[in-house]
């Protein structure tokens, strides 16, 4: 009877740390819980219970000797650790992050997604959190991940290391240097989907910071693989996939000649059309980011049919995922007379005097007007292909306007300066005559004094 008596109050207690964790992780998802359970102690609720609040209860039990306890109570602190920036640096202050490093080469997957789980929670809110996570040795443990068997675990791995490597370029150095690169592009292979989204992602996340960066993901082999998933039809692993492919272009001609070399051109297009407004956006950013840089590099994009195939698109969405396509036209304008006059026979002067009207937002009208100039600036037939869309009036009254923002005044006057100095055609100069101001009016009287 006794021992049937003590075996009892084990499984009781048992049972009963199992129903707390499961109890705190639940409750974690739910964001009007967690001011309670980060409160606790000082709520008096519990005179176990420390600061740092139902923390400091879980912690123990990530070593408890039931597996299904340790990963309910690294869920849980993962879930709190998410929520804000205080909880994640209670779990550092705590001194959580040791234990979990440790505990991630020995435990079983379960517990290895919930661990890497917490150390992605913590690391995402800022670099001061996440450099606590590379000072704890949690890189190579989580690179190891990288080279599970469960693509669970792999996941898992690759998000925290994205979001360690997203705060700054010496986050991103540490990753690279503990070998994390080779085995992200091996994880784009896989054939899990979710997988390929994350690795992707955290390829971008180290691409974006410096050339060296990009160029360390790029001798990995990652543009050929990352290529090849341009036309998967899953919308998130293309927005991940055209967002690398970006962050490499951005750096260096050198770098956007090696992603134009894996013959992403014109399967891009193809993501111009798509239903999903961040798949149109990166591919419309991958684009801007490779014409940016030579005349040759846009003349390949002009002889695709990518200006004709940009211009459509701008036509067909709204709002900021118009900006990149917009920009795009005018860095490709930017470069020579014949690339101008290729956005102007794709069209593309219209499509930016409708943005230039129509969109609310600042930003997006002082980069049209920029684009605008970047085209009318070449020959009196530029000038004058702008002119005809009625694009005039709309940048002087944006100029002119008490409620545009410096840039957009700025930018405005930069393009109705520009345009107007190569403007012959009479028609579309003579309401300036009436309505523009002096610093203007100079240069309008100047093009009739030509003429």
């Amino acid at each position: 009877m006794s021992q049937r008596q003590v075996l009892q109050g084990l499984e009781e207690y048992q049972k009963a740390r199992l129903q707390f964790v499961q109890k705190v992780a639940e409750q974690a998802t739910r964001p009007q819980n967690i001011q309670t359970l980060q409160n606790a102690g000082e709520l008096r609720l519990f005179t176990l219970i420390s600061k740092t609040g139902v923390i400091s209860l879980l912690r123990p039990l990530l070593l408890d000797v039931v597996p299904t306890i340790q990963h309910t109570a690294a869920l849980a602190l993962g879930r709190l650790a998410n929520y804000s920036d205080d909880l994640a640096e209670a779990v550092v202050k705590g001194d959580i992050l040791p234990q979990l490093v440790y505990s991630l080469a020995e435990q079983n997957r379960f517990y290895k997604k919930a661990a890497a789980f917490v150390l992605r929670a913590v690391g995402k809110h800022s670099p001061q959190r996440a450099q606590a996570i590379v000072d704890c040795g949690a890189l190579d443990a989580l690179v190891i991940c990288l080279e599970d068997f469960d693509p669970g675990v792999k996941e898992a791995a690759a998000w925290a290391l994205g979001y360690i490597s997203r705060h700054n370029a010496e986050l991103s150095q540490a990753v690279v240097d503990e070998g994390a690169v080779p085995l992200l592009v091996l994880c784009i292979q896989e054939p899990e989907i979710a997988l390929k989204r994350i690795s992707a992602s955290a390829l971008s996340d180290i691409s974006k910071h410096s050339p060296e960066l990009a160029q360390t993901v790029v001798d990995a082999g990652a543009i050929a693989h990352l290529a090849q998933t341009i036309l998967n039809p899953d919308a998130k692993l293309k927005q991940q996939v055209l967002s690398a492919l970006s962050q490499i272009s951005k750096h260096s001609v050198d770098l956007a000649e090696m992603v134009v070399e894996a013959e992403i051109f014109p399967v891009v297009l193809t993501c111009l059309k798509d239903k999903d407004e961040y798949v149109k956006k990166n591919a419309c950013t991958l684009i801007r980011e490779i014409a940016k840089h030579t005349p040759e590099l846009s003349q390949l994009i002009v002889n695709t049919g990518g200006v004709a195939a940009v211009t459509d698109c701008i036509g067909t969405c709204k709002g900021n995922t118009r900006l990149p396509g917009i920009m795009m036209l005018g860095y490709v304008a930017a470069h020579s007379e014949n690339l101008a006059m290729a956005v102007i026979i794709s069209k593309g002067v219209p499509q930016l005097s409708i943005c230039l009207s129509e969109e609310p937002e600042d930003h997006i009208k002082a980069a049209a007007a920029w684009a605008l100039g970047q085209i009318g600036r070449h020959t009196s037939e530029h000038a004058r292909a702008v002119a005809v869309t009625n694009a005039l009036p709309v940048l002087l009254s944006l100029y002119m306007s008490t409620e545009s923002s410096e840039d957009l005044q700025m930018k405005c006057k930069k393009a109705i300066k520009s345009i107007l100095q190569k403007c012959t055609y009479l028609p579309a100069l003579e309401p300036f005559l009436y309505d523009a101001p002096p610093n203007i009016l100079k240069h309008v009287l100047g093009q009739f004094s030509k003429v």
